[in-house]
């Protein structure tokens, strides 16, 4: 496997970054040894708040290649730094092809991107909005494992609720529907939401 484009910049802002957000936050994470520490990976779950990725990329050694919006690259007070991250550029006014295979030449390499089903922050009052193809289209192209996983808790201060749960990897066949796999992932992360949430109710966590 080639050494990824752009590795020491994101080690060294998650090494930075990643310090300071776990000191304030204080997450929790849950089943992180589901994420195969080799071989193409997706690793996806629900979106409600900016910092989301942060839990995701906190969870592996691995680098995980989030995308993010165009307009991040052509500001040159972001740029360097959505570069350095090792992030796709997306153009989401348009449909954007030039992301997508950005996104499938990272997994062909054996490597790991991060992706959220529902394209964009959920800020509504449903428990999960509906899943974008883009995911299980680019598992079954690549023959990447899908790693689900589900955030609970809320971001405050110390605050001990906040947690990332992961679930079991799975891969999407050739000969399975895109209606049937983006099911299989929604209901994924759905219970694995479901479960967080009633632990913390309970008080478990």
């Amino acid at each position: 496997m080639k050494k990824e484009k752009h590795i020491t910049g994101y080690k060294f802002f998650k090494g930075i970054l990643g310090f300071i957000f776990k000191i304030y936050y204080r997450p929790k994470i849950i089943n992180k040894e589901n994420i195969p520490n080799e071989g193409p990976i997706i690793v996806c779950g629900n979106h409600q708040h900016l910092f989301d990725q942060n839990l995701a990329i906190l969870s592996t050694k691995r680098m995980l290649h989030y995308m993010a919006k165009i307009e991040y690259f052509q500001n040159k007070k972001t740029r360097w730094f959505f570069k350095a991250s090792g992030c796709i550029p997306v153009d989401r006014k348009s449909h954007d092809g030039k992301a997508k295979e950005d996104a499938i030449k990272i997994l062909n390499n054996g490597n790991a991107i991060g992706i959220f089903p529902e394209g964009t922050r959920n800020k509504t009052d449903d428990f999960l909005l509906p899943f974008k193809f883009g995911t299980v289209s680019m598992a079954q192209k690549t023959g990447a494992f899908i790693v689900p996983f589900a955030i609970t808790g809320k971001y405050k201060f110390l605050n001990n609720h906040l947690n990332i749960r992961f679930g079991r990897p799975f891969k999407i066949p050739n000969d399975m529907d895109l209606e049937q796999a983006n099911k299989k992932l929604f209901d994924s992360i759905l219970n694995l939401k479901k479960q967080g949430m009633s632990e913390i109710e309970k008080g478990i966590i």
